[in-house]
């Protein structure tokens, strides 16, 4: 794979960022506030890695990371990522995004929502679950005993695979968490979401933003998804 467009230049879009120029991989970062907010980003991570449009992120790459606000989603332009592999870090914040019946209801997941609305995209859930400033403290190279798991999940198998293929090389294993209706398994609040990867998993929710990772293997983020129980989307205030 040759170049990652990225959209969306928040904590999770940099992090990622960071490890494909680390893994030598071209990148096309892009974000809504246009080319010159990302002049210091783009200085810090060298000429691997250019500014551009969403457009020409989305044009460019190979594959795309879509990290953007849930409801920014439906606002890309029509078709703009038809036909390309997408992994997807979107999560339902209501503070944020406001109340969406469908997810409030339980109706669709939030990846099967995204998915619907990025009609035609080869659509992978990824990057959703894990606080952004763990990625690079977890990231290992491919020969460490200690590489951490994440979870992916697609409707499209081919898909699922060329993402966990990038994933691997970006520093983590995956996990085949299913399809885009089993998502909420590792949504917001739920047991595969943030607190698998803390080093003391009982830390308060206000430290979590300066909270120590640890290592996790696929065997626990199995266990994590396979207790999980249905969370009341309804009653999520953050």
């Amino acid at each position: 794979m040759s170049t990652l467009g990225i959209i969306g230049s928040g904590n999770i879009g940099s992090a990622i960022a960071r490890l494909a120029v680390a893994a030598n991989m071209n990148v096309v970062i892009a974000n809504s506030r246009g080319v010159e907010s990302l002049q210091a980003l783009i200085t810090e991570l060298g000429p691997l890695a250019p500014a551009g449009t969403v457009e020409e992120a989305a044009n460019s790459g190979d594959a795309i990371v879509l990290s953007i606000p849930l409801t920014a989603v439906k606002d890309l332009p029509t078709g703009l990522l038809g036909g390309k592999l997408v992994l997807d870090t979107s999560n339902y914040y209501p503070f944020r995004d406001g109340r969406i019946a469908d997810l409030d209801t339980g109706t669709v997941t939030t990846s099967e929502l995204v998915a619907r609305w990025l009609d035609g995209a080869r659509y992978v859930k990824a990057f959703g679950n894990i606080l952004a400033h763990h990625i690079p403290l977890l990231s290992r190279t491919s020969d460490s005993p200690d590489r951490s798991v994440l979870p992916i999940a697609s409707n499209d198998i081919q898909a699922k695979s060329e993402a966990a293929a990038i994933i691997e090389r970006l520093g983590f294993d995956t996990l085949d968490a299913g399809t885009l209706s089993e998502t909420w398994k590792f949504e917001p609040e739920s047991a595969g979401y943030t607190r698998t990867y803390l080093a003391d998993q009982s830390t308060p929710d206000d430290q979590l933003l300066s909270s120590i990772p640890s290592p996790t293997s696929a065997e626990q983020v199995k266990a994590a998804l396979d207790s999980a129980t249905h969370v009341n989307v309804a009653e999520r205030a953050f």
